[in-house]
């Protein structure tokens, strides 16, 4: 059985044994079919006590769900991140301790005032405030590289850092190669020269870029550089970046199978990829988030333990 299997049957033994989900019955409609791990309500897919905020916060800065609305289904990467962060995003003490734990030289977080409404500590589904690759029209979460979450660090030396996270939870992909067509095209005339005038991707690997899961971080990584290229035109300005993957250590399928672009396993694939290695950082969920269990978060914990850990 793998992990995301486990995960289907994780949730429907919760919806029928436990409160997780506020007491919805589940088999929701999903892609025009009924399914025991889709919710009837979506609401009832974020954790209770961030609900409405999280609502306020997407809709006052406008900001699209994943496929135009909030999902009902369990198994969302989007919901995951949002329920791990969000309930944090304005205790700036939990956010500095989740990022110093990854790296200790960092001393400050700022808040992002390119949030319109509510900026805090983390913001959600993140853009730049001008396109820097070639997108076209920007708005945040849908057609464009949107960013899961958003911390804005200080280091030790003064330096300013993005910090990229990309959050995945059963993801598991194909060998859809996306340099094919007339789409194909369009995507490589909007980030070959990008990755080529790129000092941290290798220009060897164009080749690797166009497959996921290293499409989605080719254009994170892009993004980033690009936010510091042009920090005098930014809301966010950035000397530097750190991009954290999060991802859940059991899910083998996204993380150990070999690439059929490359033979070898995601982050050996992705690292191999990469001219500075500690630009890039990968930590699962719970040793994310494990700065919390020094605080007080017992409710936010005890949530994500039972529902995904």
């Amino acid at each position: 059985m793998n992990y995301k299997q486990e995960q289907y049957l994780r949730v429907e033994s919760l919806i029928k044994n436990s409160n997780i989900f506020n007491g919805d019955l589940g088999n929701g409609i999903y892609m025009r079919n009924s399914h025991p791990f889709i919710l009837q309500e979506s609401q009832n897919n974020l954790f209770s006590p961030s609900r409405k905020a999280v609502l306020n916060y997407f809709e006052n800065n406008h900001i699209s769900w994943w496929k135009g609305k909030l999902t009902n289904h369990t198994l969302s990467s989007q919901i995951a991140c949002l329920n791990h962060l969000f309930p944090i995003r304005e205790d700036k003490e939990a956010v500095l301790s989740l990022i110093r734990n990854i790296c200790p030289d960092i001393t400050d977080i700022l808040e992002i005032f390119s949030d319109k409404y509510s900026p805090a500590y983390i913001q959600f589904e993140a853009v730049s405030d001008n396109d820097h690759l070639n997108e076209g029209k920007l708005r945040r979460g849908s057609n464009c590289t949107s960013i899961d979450a958003l911390i804005y660090g200080v280091h030790k030396d003064g330096r300013k850092l993005l910090i990229p996270i990309e959050w995945k939870y059963v993801e598991s992909y194909g060998n859809e190669n996306k340099s094919l067509g007339d789409s194909g095209t369009t995507r490589k005339a909007r980030y070959t020269e990008l990755i080529n005038l790129s000092s941290q991707l290798k220009t060897e690997f164009h080749d690797v870029y166009y497959f996921e899961p290293f499409y989605q971080l080719m254009r994170q990584t892009l993004w980033a550089e690009q936010m510091i290229a042009h920090k005098a035109t930014e809301t966010i300005k950035a000397d530097d970046y750190i991009h954290i993957h999060v991802i859940p250590s059991e899910n083998r399928q996204l993380l150990n199978k070999k690439y059929t672009c490359s033979k070898m396993g995601m982050e050996e694939t992705w690292r191999s990829c990469l001219n500075d290695q500690s630009k890039y950082v990968i930590i699962s969920p719970q040793k994310f988030l494990a700065p919390l269990s020094s605080r007080n978060n017992d409710n936010l914990l005890d949530y994500l333990s039972t529902r995904y850990w």
